[in-house]
């Protein structure tokens, strides 16, 4: 039996004790084994966080560039005393029963299937921002962790962060009124790419497997480490980068306030409209540097994302920030702080907080692999609703119309042609969106 098979056939007999108890075996003196996957830029912050827990071993460092994943290895070794093994593929781990959870740090385009893969073999996950990357994947992840019974944390660290659980504390308190608008976005300007040339890939870099279910294409620097999120084949631009924060907020804060006033939350988006397009940056990116997004909730609840990544200015006195808005006042909440406004503009609160979140969303994600319990970015219930306004605000951009969106069948309302935008056209073989059934 080769090695391929026997994953497929530990993980499949796992997968099925899995679902008849609902939960792994305990680690051993309450310890947690986790495998790192994708440790790079982000990657390595968030295993930086976990490495930090005292009852977490690192026992698998996972990358496709060698030179990454071996001083990875090293700096925990010597933070730990403990060695991972430094590995090239994920599917390496998932029959390994001492492994508790896996954390992904990849790029986007390879968020889904192992996160599917993990659920299978009895994983828990703790998976970075967006959830997938598109539509379908989201859907598809979100089967998984509710078929395998399993904890799925979505790496949007707000969720875990004081100052954010502080100005929602203020909403729920009904200070604002009767909410009807929300609002996020992103002003910080960023730069150029470039139009550099097609190369070979680096040395000691898988780049087949960095690759996956992407269109097989030549090597480009500006395609790979830090800037694949701009291209269509790996990310969803600054909608689903940074943009998918700065929404899910602005949802949490809408919820918060019309919970305040006894009213029903929002549920899912009805249609989706976006405008604008590349127009700043003479580069290789292909998604958007100029965009606005309108999300209709139905019954007069709107919310709008704006993206001005050309601009060296802030609104609100925020970069990036979300606010909402009642009839009696409103609340803007940034990544260091929160501010309520009464009536004409006067400031009510004016308060700060800390910036990184992720050592809190991990203990939270941790505590709840022993728990059972939803965790603060829950997949189901927070992080796909989340992920999916970026993904429907992608797909109204590239179709070019507004989408009435179906959430119960995943299907966009009269638009046979717009159905194309639910997911990716091809997945390249031998890589598949596995089917949860």
């Amino acid at each position: 039996m080769d090695r391929r098979t026997f994953v497929s056939a530990s993980t499949a007999a796992l997968a099925t004790t899995t679902m008849a108890t609902g939960q792994t075996q305990a680690a051993p003196n309450d310890r947690i084994t986790i495998a790192a996957i994708g440790v790079r830029g982000r990657g390595g912050s968030v295993l930086s966080a976990f490495a930090s827990r005292p009852n977490v071993d690192v026992k698998y460092i996972v990358d496709v560039d060698e030179s990454v994943r071996n001083n990875r290895a090293e700096q925990i070794q010597q933070r730990t005393g403990r060695k991972p093994q430094a590995i090239n593929d994920f599917r390496d781990v998932l029959d390994d029963a001492e492994v508790d959870a896996i954390m992904l740090g990849t790029p986007t385009h390879w968020h889904a299937i192992p996160t599917i893969m993990a659920c299978q073999a009895g994983k828990d996950v703790y998976v970075e921002k967006p959830d997938a990357h598109n539509i379908i994947e989201g859907q598809r992840m979100v089967a998984a962790a509710k078929r395998y019974k399993r904890v799925v944390q979505l790496g949007t660290q707000s969720r875990s962060g004081k100052h954010f659980h502080d100005a929602m504390k203020y909403i729920s308190e009904g200070h604002i009124g009767r909410c009807l608008f929300a609002k996020a976005w992103e002003s910080a300007k960023q730069g150029s790419i470039g139009k550099p040339t097609d190369s070979d890939p680096p040395a000691g870099v898988d780049y087949d497997m960095w690759l996956g279910p992407a269109p097989k294409r030549p090597f480009n620097k500006m395609r790979f480490h830090g800037n694949w999120r701009w291209f269509f084949d790996y990310g969803a631009g600054d909608l689903g980068n940074d943009g998918v924060h700065r929404l899910d907020v602005a949802r949490w804060a809408f919820d918060t306030a019309l919970a305040a006033q006894g009213e029903k939350p929002l549920g899912p988006v009805k249609s989706v409209s976006a405008h604008g397009g590349k127009c700043y940056f003479d580069d290789l990116q292909e998604w958007p540097d100029n965009l606005v997004c309108t999300y209709d909730f139905g019954e007069g609840r709107v919310m709008t994302y704006e993206m001005r990544i050309w601009t060296p200015y802030n609104m609100f006195d925020e970069t990036e920030a979300a606010m909402v808005l009642g009839d009696n006042g409103y609340v803007v909440i940034g990544n260091e702080s929160w501010r309520a406004f009464g009536p004409k503009h006067k400031l009510i609160r004016n308060e700060t907080g800390g910036y990184d979140n992720t050592v809190a969303h991990v203990e939270d994600f941790l505590n709840c692999m022993q728990t059972r319990g939803k965790p603060a970015a829950d997949l189901e219930t927070v992080g796909h609703p989340s992920s999916l306004l970026c993904h429907l605000g992608n797909a109204a951009w590239l179709a070019g119309r507004t989408l009435r969106f179906d959430s119960e069948n995943y299907r966009f309302i009269g638009d046979d042609d717009a159905q194309q935008f639910l997911s990716r056209p091809v997945y390249r073989k031998p890589w598949v969106l596995p089917d949860i059934g």
